[in-house]
């Protein structure tokens, strides 16, 4: 929730939250039963059609044809959502497509695209609930071995945030032209016996294809990509046509990072990666023993993109009053983040390091 200015744009929305026919409390998708459970009276109720779309597949969209490709801006505009619940009005900032009301608990649940932006067309529902979240979280600071024992042992997730992040991802025929030198090594002996490698380098050029699966792109600037990192991968084949219902009790926002500015960042990374192709090919087929000056261009055809909602849960703990940040990939379990790290044990680290180095040389080398 936020403020807004006079330079706001504020827009009354409409808002959607699933009500328990039992006892009236809001009821929220339950990643262990996957359905729309009541946490009060524990009413359960199947998410219409859900069972029916398991085996479906979320559609590709052809690129070219797509309407809208712009990126947006957090804060930019406002939008005014009254509590069906409390009758509280709420701001909140345009981007944000679901959230929990503050003062009753109540969920919101608001249309996720605008007239301007594109709609999900598939969604990785919660399979992990806080309470695995916070055992693998556990686990995982334990697993931590420059982490203070102190800290292993202390250390307590703060309240976890459930939220659905916006991904693109990207199908793509890319066709490459390359040209490179590849190099052979030889050994060679001088006129005073010594020797030495000498490398021939040759010419080559040649061509490449490869079919691009589900790059996967993350459409939001707010986040810390190289926590997300660690989470990943999800797993992309059992993502589903979007249903809002997945969405309640959760946190979800729409995309800042626009359809055009998504692939500029996935043909950059899908270049990289090219490369790294192309000089394996060249390795292999010439028995290189190094490979250089690798150049190439690609051409991208039957473009196709999805708009996925990809399930995260958030956290922090604190230890000697700094926060450390992490997340939990909603659909795996994998924690990745942020963790103190105790000097005593990289000094330990390095000493056992230089005595290792120290017998080898020892040993070895003399």
């Amino acid at each position: 929730m936020t403020t807004p200015n006079d330079h706001e744009t504020l827009v009354e929305v409409h808002e959607h939250d699933a009500k328990c026919p039992s006892c009236g409390a809001s009821i929220k998708f339950n990643p262990v039963n996957g359905k729309l459970t009541c946490p009060y009276c524990h009413h359960e109720e199947e998410i219409p059609d859900a069972e029916l779309e398991l085996d479906e597949e979320v559609e590709e969209l052809d690129f070219e044809s797509a309407v809208t490709r712009s990126s947006f801006s957090w804060g930019a505009e406002k939008k005014v959502v009254i509590c069906d619940a409390c009758a509280a009005e709420m701001v909140y900032d345009a981007l944000e497509v679901a959230n929990v009301c503050p003062y009753c608990g109540s969920n919101h649940v608001m249309e996720s695209h605008a007239e301007n932006s594109l709609a999900p067309n598939g969604i990785v529902p919660f399979e992990v609930s806080s309470q695995q979240a916070d055992e693998n979280f556990r686990k995982w600071i334990k697993s931590r071995w420059f982490a203070p024992n102190k800290a292993k042992r202390s250390a307590k997730a703060e309240a976890f945030s459930g939220i659905y992040l916006p991904y693109w991802t990207f199908d793509t025929k890319t066709a490459s032209q390359y040209t490179a030198k590849y190099g052979k090594d030889r050994t060679e002996t001088d006129s005073e016996g010594d020797t030495h490698t000498v490398t021939d380098w040759y010419n080559t050029s040649g061509f490449y294809q490869e079919f691009i699966d589900d790059h996967l792109i993350l459409a939001t600037t707010r986040y810390q990509m190289d926590i997300l990192e660690k989470i990943e991968p999800f797993k992309l084949k059992e993502s589903r046509p979007y249903k809002r219902d997945f969405l309640s009790g959760y946190i979800a926002e729409r995309y800042s990072i626009g359809l055009e500015d998504g692939w500029t960042q996935a043909k950059k990374e899908i270049h990289a990666h090219l490369k790294e192709q192309i000089k394996n090919k060249i390795t292999y087929e010439h028995n290189a023993d190094h490979v250089k000056n690798i150049k190439f261009s690609t051409v991208h055809s039957n473009i196709t993109y999805k708009y996925l909602m990809l399930p995260v849960w958030l956290s922090s703990f604190k230890y000697k009053n700094k926060s450390y940040q992490f997340m939990v990939n909603g659909q795996t379990g994998q924690v990745g983040g942020q963790s103190p790290i105790s000097p005593i044990k990289v000094t330990f680290a390095v000493i056992l390091a230089l005595i290792v180095l120290a017998i080898v040389y020892f040993f070895f080398v003399e």
